[in-house]
């Protein structure tokens, strides 16, 4: 990962932002490149020395209207994240003055439409069902790993692990959580949700993401739930979904798997040149 030139280092404007609970820092280097070394990477995710954020997001230029780059809050990256995907195209369209949007990531192509009320719809793309896109390490039937309850495998660009259970309240999450990230099935790690299935149109869940732990909300372990939920037949292909954070909304349709909900602009801020030299 390339690394900031201590003798040319200077402060980094940043905004925070979140979905739900869900929080991020936002870099926009639409302007001119900003490489990130993973040390100023953990040092910005550190929540009582640096800023805090469950995903750092960068912003760039690309052939759409924005490229969106994401890294966990240990430094690694991610190919997708839902919420994060979300507050910022809010804030280009408000930019732009657009009613929708064109976004690329690792994932791929991202479109964001403005749904009124204050709420962004994202379509985070087909979900991946096949065990070499999830990925896991050997073939087997996605819908039913060979894991204690039985979880279901997708993919959103990043892997999920869903276990459907009668209580969320009752599970440890954090132990949980951890035990399963790193199940020797998932190559590079997984998220881990827990749900429970309050009817065929509403889902309550809670969430443990690879390379941060226990977050309040996430886009792309809501999509996977929902989507994992449709192909066990216990829900329709449109649900709620009530986390910690707040409640989205999945739509699982013919053109992928479209997410509504809030976002919130936090605040705007910047990093000094001591403390970006500082985290190396």
């Amino acid at each position: 990962m390339p690394r900031m030139n201590k003798k040319s280092s200077s402060s980094l404007p940043f905004m925070k932002m979140h979905g739900l609970g869900n929080d991020f820092v936002v870099v926009d280097a639409r302007a001119h490149e900003i490489p990130l070394s993973q040390g100023l990477v953990r040092g910005i995710a550190h929540r009582r020395t640096g800023i805090g954020f469950d995903q750092l997001a960068v912003i760039s230029t690309g052939n759409a209207d924005a490229h969106l780059t994401f890294y966990n809050s240990d430094g690694s990256t991610s190919a997708a994240c839902g919420n994060a995907t979300r507050c910022i195209a809010r804030y280009l369209m408000d930019e732009k003055k657009l009613a929708n949007l064109h976004l690329t990531t690792d994932r791929g192509d991202l479109f964001a439409v403005d749904s009124g009320n204050g709420l962004t719809s994202i379509n985070m793309g087909h979900p991946q069902l096949d065990w070499r896109d999830v990925p896991l390490a050997e073939e087997m039937d996605t819908l039913s790993l060979p894991i204690e309850g039985a979880p279901v495998a997708t993919g959103m660009g990043n892997p999920h692990c869903t276990f459907f259970v009668d209580d969320v309240s009752s599970v440890d999450l954090a132990e949980f959580g951890a035990a399963h990230e790193h199940h020797s099935l998932y190559p590079q790690r997984t998220n881990v949700q827990i749900a429970e299935v309050i009817d065929t149109d509403h889902i309550r869940m809670r969430v443990w993401e690879r390379g941060v732990g226990i977050t309040l909300a996430s886009g792309s372990s809501s999509c996977a739930t929902a989507v994992a939920a449709a192909r066990r037949g216990l829900t329709g292909r449109a649900v709620r979904i009530d986390l910690d954070g707040g409640t989205l909304h999945i739509d699982w349709r013919e053109d992928g798997v479209w997410m509504t909900g809030p976002t919130m602009h936090v605040a705007d801020g910047v990093f000094t040149a001591q403390f970006i030299e500082d985290c190396g």
